[in-house]
């Protein structure tokens, strides 16, 4: 064996072995091409990795595109004429950009949550009371409250020769639908006065659940003693049928979970829980609609909104109403994009003493951020989800 001094030829790898310089130079080729091969392989995974981050993105932007069509429900009353002046005056359509705005018009709340849950609308105006059956019903899956529309207008109108809650026993008294917000409002109320009532109809109280307008026709033919309804239906018993209010559901509520007494939800906007997480552009433009024509109702003359209130009325439900209905009904309301939080687990509780709904926690029922975001306010969401 040679040491390189010796060999200067060789080139020494280690102790007793020596490589030709051809082959040093091939090693070194060798390594040199791992090494652009690794990098290689490394951008190759880079970009890789690039493109199916890319098309997660994309996918997630396709999954919360904005919705080709909105189904909105809503009913013919007055307590809705958010949704009827939103739709009437376009201001809903108009945020809506390329989205199509389609509607449906509802007596009572029940029937309107069941089309939702069926996927038959999208959103829908609706009193408290069914919007909270629903949660509870489904484990909090179903639906999103995401804005308040109205405050008030709801009455309890009887006959006159009932003077007091007492001469009620034995009489009979209609609501718009078994579950519905004033159906919910009336059970619990006389279960206050300590009558009982059931579902089917029996009870101290019978109460015959009964569409509006067959209502007004009832009471009319003498057929009912009374009905606890939302506006414009008390005003046309009083004004049309010679009824008179017992109770007006504001005298109810002192302020103690609002800060605001005589103010309780009437009419609040949800959505369809699924839908809001597929299209939250959509429900953002729903909501910008809605709060201007809110905006609208609270800044206009009195005579140019029912005016304007009552056409599109009309629209809805075919005819307009007499001038004195129009007034009357508007003067019992407040219009606000705040769900008055604070009444819920109160509405909640009324609706187990009723027998309609099941104790349950109703915590997520709320999501406000996207009307506060909007608003550039806090509307609450009293504990019972995000705000």
């Amino acid at each position: 064996m040679s040491d390189s001094k010796d060999n200067p030829g060789s080139t020494r790898i280690a102790a007793g072995e020596t490589r030709s310089p051809k082959y040093t130079r091939k090693l070194k080729l060798g390594i040199a091409a791992g090494i652009i091969a690794v990098l290689g392989a490394g951008a190759a995974v880079a970009s890789t990795a690039a493109r199916s981050t890319d098309a997660v993105a994309a996918n997630t932007a396709a999954a919360t595109s904005p919705a080709a069509e909105l189904k909105l429900g809503y009913f013919g009353n007055i307590t809705h004429a958010a949704a009827l002046v939103g739709v009437k005056q376009g201001f809903i359509e108009q945020n809506l950009g390329g989205t199509k705005l389609s509607t449906q018009v509802f007596n009572a709340g029940p029937a309107a949550v069941e089309a939702l849950n069926a996927g038959a609308i999208d959103a829908t105006y609706i009193g408290p009371n069914p919007a909270i059956n629903s949660f509870v019903k489904s484990k909090g899956e179903s639906v999103s409250i995401i804005a308040g529309a109205a405050s008030g207008g709801a009455q309890l109108v009887v006959k006159p020769e009932i003077k007091t809650a007492a001469d009620l026993k034995g009489k009979t008294l209609a609501s718009p639908q078994l579950g519905g917000t004033q159906d919910v409002a009336l059970r619990a109320w006389l279960g206050k006065q300590g009558f009982k009532t059931n579902t089917d109809g029996g009870g101290d109280v019978a109460i015959n659940p009964t569409e509006n307008a067959q209502t007004l026709k009832l009471f009319q033919d003498g057929k009912l003693d009374g009905a606890w309804l939302p506006e414009p239906w008390a005003s046309r018993l009083v004004l049309q049928a010679g009824a008179k209010v017992l109770v007006d559901e504001k005298d109810l509520w002192d302020g103690s979970l609002t800060g605001k007494p005589g103010e309780f939800p009437t009419t609040i906007l949800i959505v369809n829980k699924k839908f809001a997480a597929e299209h939250p552009q959509t429900v953002e433009a729903l909501l910008k609609g809605h709060v201007e024509a809110v905006k609208w109702l609270n800044g206009t003359p009195a005579a140019e909104k029912a005016t304007e209130v009552n056409a599109a009325l009309k629209d809805a439900a075919g005819k307009a109403l007499p001038q004195d209905v129009i007034d009357r009904s508007l003067q019992n309301i407040v219009f606000t994009v705040d769900p008055l939080a604070g009444t819920f687990t109160k509405l909640l509780q009324d609706g187990v003493d009723a027998g309609t709904t099941k104790q349950a926690d109703i915590n997520g029922i709320f999501d406000l951020t996207t009307l506060n975001s909007v608003t550039g306010q806090k509307a609450s969401a009293g504990g019972l989800g995000k705000d």
